[in-house]
């Protein structure tokens, strides 16, 4: 396999963790996205999207971080990212989607870029609007998972759910936003610490890295 990504890349990151939670070896191809390299035609012959990441398998390119997760699930069934049951899968669906499709989002860097270089925000202005949406997509995010057993949104082990959190706690680090007020997700993030499947996809433990 080959992942084509960036160490701060919340989509790549959600994809690195389940390559290591799956025990899957790949070959790391850096993108760097500051210095443009995801809009260069090299690269958009992989995603015309021009976004990270893209996963190559048996020459096939395979793109959307949400859609590789879950065609590593099909083909490497263990460990499972989803539960067995239909109204489980759902349910961690859902809390991945929360994280995938509407906090994170709005932080894209492609994002951010416009709304300072469009629309004149300060860097001020653009670390508010970061915090603003981590912080209300974390208080519907503990409201979900209040009252769930298990140490994981899904049960006693990481998956689907928990690819997408971390890179997004990880952001909300960055920009200081507090997890003191989201018990339920901080505990997540706890267990997740310790596992080397988690630690080894950090964004400062990859080659191109800069922190």
């Amino acid at each position: 396999m080959e992942l084509h990504g960036y160490f701060r890349s919340s989509a790549s990151y959600r994809v690195r963790i389940a390559l290591n939670l799956k025990g899957l070896s790949y070959d790391y191809h850096p993108v760097n996205l500051l210095k443009g390299e995801q809009v260069e035609a090299r690269y958009r012959s992989l995603n015309p999207q021009g976004l990270v990441p893209a996963l190559i398998e048996s020459g096939h390119v395979f793109t959307q971080s949400l859609a590789i997760l879950e065609w590593l699930d099909e083909q490497h069934p263990e460990p499972a990212l989803l539960p067995h049951d239909a109204l489980g899968r759902a349910r961690i669906r859902a809390l991945a989607y929360n994280v995938a499709c509407d906090i994170q989002p709005v932080q894209n860097l492609r994002v951010l870029k416009y709304i300072q270089s469009e629309l004149g925000a300060s860097d001020e202005q653009k670390v508010e609007w970061i915090r603003h949406w981590i912080t209300g997509g974390f208080q519907a995010l503990e409201t979900q998972l209040d009252g769930q057993g298990g140490t994981f949104a899904g049960g006693d082990t990481p998956g689907l759910f928990e690819c997408c959190l971390i890179p997004q706690i990880y952001n909300a680090e960055r920009f200081g936003v507090s997890l003191d007020a989201f018990p339920r997700i901080a505990a997540i993030a706890k267990a997740c610490a310790e596992l080397p499947a988690f630690e080894q996809a950090r964004p400062e433990n990859q080659p191109d890295s800069t922190v």
